[in-house]
């Protein structure tokens, strides 16, 4: 049987952890900043095919001397390239089988039909895969999918409801 002294002794040597644990509910009670999306990775198994894709459909690579690793700028989000086996390592998941849909698609949102038509056709040319050719949607828009050459799905759009504003950003309706 565990006894209080032992319960202290289980504390200390879990160090730091016990003593975030401890705290959580206090940290928790305090305003935090909003939750924001600053960068994607994506799991790759040819980086440089990968770049030369992205790069491709206009992204403009960053910290060009990052060795296993590509980065691009992608208006205001961070767009990561990195080895798939590697990235699944340190997320600390089993590789999936590539190009098996993964529960996630990307979106890129474009301000017209031929914007969104122009983008499918250049992905595929620069080694993506169509997988539905753009069509008006049930909300009102128009879209399409292309897969990059490691299989992750793309939404090509154009949504009259979601607007720009003067950088680029999407604004969202109240």
């Amino acid at each position: 049987m565990s006894g209080q002294g032992d319960m202290e002794r289980d504390e200390q040597e879990a160090g730091v952890a016990a003593g975030a644990l401890a705290t959580e509910p206090k940290a928790m009670a305090r305003a935090m900043p909003p939750l924001r999306l600053s960068l994607v990775t994506l799991g790759v198994a040819d980086l440089t095919r990968a770049v030369a894709f992205y790069a491709a459909l206009g992204l403009e690579r960053r910290v060009k001397e990052a060795t296993g690793a590509a980065f691009f700028d992608a208006g205001g989000v961070v767009l990561s390239l990195y080895p798939r086996t590697e990235l699944a390592a340190d997320a600390g998941v089993l590789a999936g089988r590539p190009g098996a849909f993964g529960g996630i698609a990307l979106a890129c949102n474009r301000t017209s039909r031929s914007e969104v038509d122009t983008t499918l056709i250049r992905a595929v040319a620069a080694g993506g895969r169509a997988l539905r050719p753009a069509q008006p949607t049930f909300w009102g828009g128009y879209s399409g999918y292309v897969a990059d050459p490691d299989g992750h799905p793309w939404e090509i759009a154009h949504n009259p409801g979601f607007p720009f504003d003067a950088a680029g950003r999407i604004v969202l309706p109240e």
